[in-house]
């Protein structure tokens, strides 16, 4: 399993949401050079970068910051936030990225999605797909999770036998360090065997990741809070 510490960032700064409010964000003092420095230095092959600002506007706006970053970093980025055209993700790209997450924009305009796909494979797009269990059923949320697709993770995943990667977020575990939806993410390894599953939202322990059977898990909240060290978290997944 590869860890993927997750690094968010509003106006340049580190920063967590809980649940994704934009209202209720925790501010890290850590530089994000910095960071990915000591990610890397921690043994992380990956680490999971996403433009806050961008996801909350649907444009990039701190795409300069990350393909500094990307240059730079010691080790592979997964970026996301904002990316709406072919353009956005090729210059992601040409800066050493090594993968873009499409989210919102995978519902919205599958079209174009699969373009994306199509052009630069499927090893270099990250679908993520962020969801509500309602009565049972993974709904789809999109805008930043202020909307609510009315579309099943199924449904929205079965457009896309190309893709190799799946972010799934719960939107209900996110930031709120109650663990991940275990059955839900076991779920989807049996419905989307194609894919590699990345864990999102939850993860408070090495239990937690003990236990989690997916390709990837991203954990962030918990290693900015000390609640474990991302040794250990590399260390117990062996990437």
């Amino acid at each position: 399993m590869i860890i993927y510490p997750a690094m968010d960032l509003m106006g340049g700064r580190v920063v967590r949401l809980a649940q994704g409010r934009f209202d209720d964000a925790t501010t890290y003092a850590a530089d994000p050079a910095e960071a990915l420095a000591q990610f890397a230095a921690a043994g992380a092959l990956w680490a999971h970068v996403v433009d806050l600002d961008g996801a909350r506007a649907g444009t990039p706006v701190q795409h300069d910051l990350i393909a500094d970053l990307a240059r730079a970093a010691p080790l592979r980025l997964q970026v996301a936030g904002g990316f709406r055209t072919g353009e956005q993700i090729a210059r992601m790209f040409d800066a050493g990225v090594g993968r873009v997450v499409i989210g919102s924009l995978a519902v919205k305009q599958p079209d174009l999605v699969r373009g994306f796909l199509a052009e630069h494979g499927g090893d270099r797009i990250t679908l993520s797909l962020d969801v509500r269990v309602i009565d049972g059923t993974p709904i789809v949320a999109t805008a930043g999770w202020t909307e609510d697709s009315g579309r099943s993770l199924w449904d929205i995943a079965a457009l896309y036998p190309e893709a190799r990667h799946l972010l799934l977020t719960d939107i209900g575990r996110d930031g709120m360090l109650a663990g991940p939806n275990f059955e839900l993410l076991e779920d989807a390894g049996r419905r989307l065997p194609h894919v590699a599953i990345q864990a999102s939202g939850g993860v408070s322990s090495l239990d937690d990741l003990k236990r989690l059977d997916t390709d990837g898990a991203i954990v962030g909240k918990a290693l900015w809070e000390g609640r474990i060290t991302l040794e250990e978290a590399v260390n117990l997944a062996g990437a």
